[in-house]
């Protein structure tokens, strides 16, 4: 006899609207007469493997539809990356509990991990539906033309950057911005989106897809600097010079590194720093200032994209349909069709995990330091319809009468 018990659960970094994804597998599932149960997961799979579950069965609508509008993970997350034996656990562990279908909503290693114990559990012929639902910020799952969680980060690094090209021609200086992305440079070139006038920042964008040059940039810098009187950078922080090595790395050895031995390129500010430091000293710019985004784009509350907010909670949808009226475990998709409309496909796990999307070259340039209009196209109707804009005074000038020409 079924159990009628279905595990969710949430992985890496929280986005605007994973919880969207959640409530959508809740309350779907809970709309199936054959669902008894509705566990959680908490902190992801670490939660599944020391059977930290919560009934979310027991929750109201309203308190769902509450949790659904906030951002970061109402279940928590965590940054483990299970291996083929963690994955063995965790299927201890669903088995254990008869649980039938597992959702989890997450990026590149989320997609890894469903696929080893989908396999798993067929290799030990456990009737186990498993389903991937896409997350991710840095908007860097393949076959998908965008994913959950990106729109809204996009939507805040684009209105940040409009801010700050503001700021900076009240008070002109160069202003570096270092936003998120160690592989994939979308979310920074999201920048570009609140450009409105011909001079309006980020007059220079620098990607991960684009090898850095820290000769070009200064000379770039000082290209805008001397035509503008000022200048606005975008900054992945993924830059890497011709070699491929971050260039954050050329800071010394005593940089943090995270538990598979890469540069730990999120947490500080160093990368601008170091940007901001080079343009002082190496072109006497004085007024010199740089942020680094961090955790800021990921969980902004009140800055969400409702394209966003309504795409997350339908492919929490969708994945419950598919496991409980398809016949195969996937990972869920979104795909554009038509101006502006999307769909919903299952992918096969083995397509999806452990694979990355970087961005396309259509997107970029020809200079690499800017994006083109078919990417402006691309992120436009991703960013929602009440995309905020920003005016100018018109030039009224007086006629000077002490300081005539």
């Amino acid at each position: 006899m079924a159990s009628g018990k279905i595990l969710v659960a949430q992985g890496g970094g929280p986005t605007a609207v994973i919880n969207q994804s959640l409530v959508g597998v809740v309350l779907e599932a809970r709309r199936h007469a054959g669902i008894r149960r509705v566990y959680g997961a908490r902190h992801g799979v670490r939660g599944i493997v020391g059977e930290d579950f919560v009934d979310l069965t027991q929750e109201t609508r309203a308190n769902l539809e509450g949790v659904a509008a906030t951002p970061a993970a109402a279940l928590g997350s965590t940054r483990d990356k299970p291996d083929l034996a963690y994955c063995r656990e965790m299927f201890k562990v669903l088995a254990a509990h008869e649980i039938e279908h597992f959702f989890n909503i997450g990026g590149n290693d989320s997609s890894d991990t469903v696929r080893i114990v989908a396999e798993e559990a067929a290799r030990a012929g456990y009737p186990l539906r498993c389903i991937h639902i896409p997350k991710t910020i840095d908007n860097d799952l393949v076959l998908n033309d965008h994913t959950p969680g990106f729109p809204s980060a996009a939507r805040f690094v684009a209105q940040a950057f409009a801010g700050a090209s503001l700021d900076n021609a009240a008070l002109p200086g160069v202003y570096v911005g270092v936003v998120m992305g160690r592989h994939a440079g979308f979310l920074t070139a999201a920048a570009a989106a609140g450009r409105k006038h011909p001079d309006d920042g980020p007059h220079l964008i620098y990607l991960p897809e684009r090898d850095f040059s820290i000769e070009a940039f200064l000379a770039d810098v000082k290209a805008v600097h001397e035509r503008l009187g000022r200048c606005v950078v975008a900054v992945s922080e993924g830059i890497h010079d011709a070699a491929g090595k971050p260039v954050l790395a050329s800071l010394g050895p005593e940089l943090e590194r995270d538990a598979h031995g890469n540069v730990q390129l999120s947490g500080s500010g160093a990368l601008a720093d170091l940007l901001c430091e080079a343009i002082k000293h190496r072109l006497g710019i004085k007024r010199v200032r740089g942020d680094t985004f961090g955790y800021l784009q990921r969980s902004f509350l009140g800055c969400v994209s409702e394209v966003d907010q309504r795409e997350a909670r339908e492919v929490g949808e969708r994945a419950v349909q598919y496991a409980l009226w398809g016949d195969r475990s996937g990972s869920v998709a979104i795909q554009r069709c038509g101006d502006y409309a999307v769909d919903y496909p299952l992918l096969a796990l083995e397509a999806v995990a452990g694979k990355t999307r970087t961005m396309e070259d259509a997107y970029i340039a020809a200079s690499g330091t800017d994006v083109t209009d078919a990417f402006r196209q691309y992120l436009r109707p991703l960013l929602g319809a009440s995309f905020p804009e920003a005016f100018r005074l018109r030039p009224n000038p007086v006629p000077k009468v002490l300081h005539r020409d």
